[in-house]
């Protein structure tokens, strides 16, 4: 084939995906909030949330961020947020991870304390974006109930977004779920000796 024949077809493939892509969003008209969920064993489920957290400030939304697990970490993310204080509420609720802490109670009342946190943001209207990050990790663990957990994600405004993270999400919370997404580890730096980096994992 010449080339002139060749970029014949492409374009005329072109044509035929766009006409296919315009018949798929033809009924795609609703509007909602939705529950998304980031686990899995993969890096990038905090990351991605705090991605859309980005999108959301650029569109002017007013965000509300719980960390449960992480701790008192000096993290860009933080650094970032605190240039936007009338668009962000940022609470790290915990006192690092678990095999830190050693202490289940107080982690319990942290993983309390953070829900706590949750919920107010929810029910705050002017709030449009809250992301719970970890909030599987506190699941898997059994610091919350996660049918109370659940219930009060479900529970809300129709459209309020809320961004839940963390690995092992339970099978109760992605049924309830708009849109689930597992991270899959192919390759990890870690594994070949590299620490933790500002900037990448912090």
């Amino acid at each position: 084939m010449t080339e002139d024949e060749i970029n014949q077809r492409h374009n005329d493939k072109a044509r035929k995906r766009q006409a296919a892509r315009a018949k798929i969003m033809a009924d795609k008209t609703e509007e909602k909030g939705l529950l998304i969920v980031h686990t899995g064993k993969g890096k990038g489920k905090s990351t991605a949330a705090f991605g859309l957290v980005c999108r959301a400030l650029g569109h002017g939304m007013k965000v509300g961020i719980v960390q449960f697990i992480k701790g008192g970490w000096a993290t860009g993310e933080k650094m970032v947020y605190s240039a936007f204080p009338d668009q962000v509420e940022h609470r790290v609720m915990g006192e690092g991870f678990t095999w830190d802490t050693q202490d289940r109670a107080r982690d319990i009342a942290w993983a309390r304390a953070g829900w706590d946190e949750v919920r107010r943001m929810i029910a705050d209207p002017e709030i449009a974006m809250v992301v719970a990050d970890e909030l599987n990790i506190v699941l898997r663990y059994e610091y919350l109930p996660v049918e109370e957990v659940v219930a009060g994600l479900v529970d809300r405004a129709p459209m309020k977004h809320v961004i839940v993270t963390g690995r092992n999400a339970p099978t109760a919370l992605i049924d309830a779920a708009d849109l689930v997404t597992e991270m899959v580890q192919i390759k990890h730096p870690f594994r070949s000796g590299v620490k933790a980096q500002p900037g990448i994992e912090f």
